[in-house]
């Protein structure tokens, strides 16, 4: 399957076709790179990102609560929206934000297709080109464009990610969809507060619809609500798999946990997202 998605590719520096050579992606004017060890690709060039990328400890955790299978019913959902638009021998998808890749997993469990994974953390990336090996795990910056081609992929998957409307529309086929999952008011509600979890910004709805007008309509909304009961790793894990793990203290973070009880109910809300890319005018 990688040759398959290597077709899909761009070079960062010049957006020439890549192909693979061997254990390298590369371009007909000479620039390559690298599979690391682990199996990605870096594309970061230039500057690299002003971002910052999630951390080991970040990944980990994300890895260990989602490996848990407490959001496997969300994964689930996002891979029957997208396997109705991966019918073709051709199918393709981009999971932008792909992290541990565990999304990315449960779409091709039920719907084969190339596949790209990108994120802008190695550490993630390293998790997810073992569990989607046949993908291209790529470490790339969604605010800058993307490695992909012009109308090359069916589906968008964004999962708890930034959206970049106009490269999104850009690398969607006509008739493809955009799938997003965002947070809905009183995710996490139980547990937020204490752990120093980042609150659910007010009318995100509408802040999403607005991020993508110009370039995007709305199909479908899905709202889905899962009642977990946590144990205090995995409370432990979620604040700290989220953007609020870049400044939480650790030392902090454990006094919280050890404080809790054996076993805490707690409600995840979620609202997926699907849109359609707008027939653009021609250039």
């Amino acid at each position: 399957m990688l040759p398959d998605a290597a077709r899909l590719l761009l070079c960062p520096v010049c957006r020439n076709s890549l192909t693979f050579r061997g254990d390298r992606l590369a371009c007909p004017e000479g620039h390559s790179f690298d599979a690391a060890r682990q199996g990605y690709f870096n594309l970061l060039v230039g500057k690299g990102t002003v971002f910052e990328a999630d951390t080991a400890a970040m990944v980990a955790a994300r890895f260990d609560f989602l490996s848990s299978g407490h959001y496997r019913p969300l994964a689930d959902a996002v891979a029957e929206l997208a396997a109705a638009a991966l019918r073709g021998a051709d199918a393709a998808v981009l999971d932008a934000g792909t992290g541990t890749g565990h999304y990315l997993n449960a779409l091709l469990a039920v719907a084969p297709a190339s596949a790209i994974g990108l994120d802008i953390s190695k550490f993630a990336l390293r998790r997810a080109a073992r569990m989607n090996p046949d993908a291209v795990n790529l470490v790339s910056d969604v605010w800058q464009p993307l490695p992909v081609a012009d109308a090359a992929v069916d589906v968008v998957t964004v999962v708890f990610a930034p959206r970049n409307a106009a490269e999104f529309a850009r690398v969607l086929r006509p008739g493809g969809r955009l799938i997003v999952v965002t947070p809905r008011s009183g995710h996490l509600a139980e547990i937020a507060g204490q752990t120093g979890m980042l609150g659910i910004e007010p009318a995100k709805e509408e802040r999403l619809a607005a991020s993508l007008a110009g370039h995007f309509a709305q199909r479908s909304t899905r709202e889905l609500d899962l009642d977990l009961g946590l144990e205090p790793a995995d409370v432990g894990n979620l604040a700290l798999m989220g953007p609020a793990g870049h400044h939480l203290d650790p030392a902090a973070l454990d006094a919280i946990i050890a404080a809790l009880p054996p076993l805490t109910q707690v409600s995840a809300r979620f609202r997926i997202s699907v849109f359609e890319p707008l027939e653009q005018p021609p250039a």
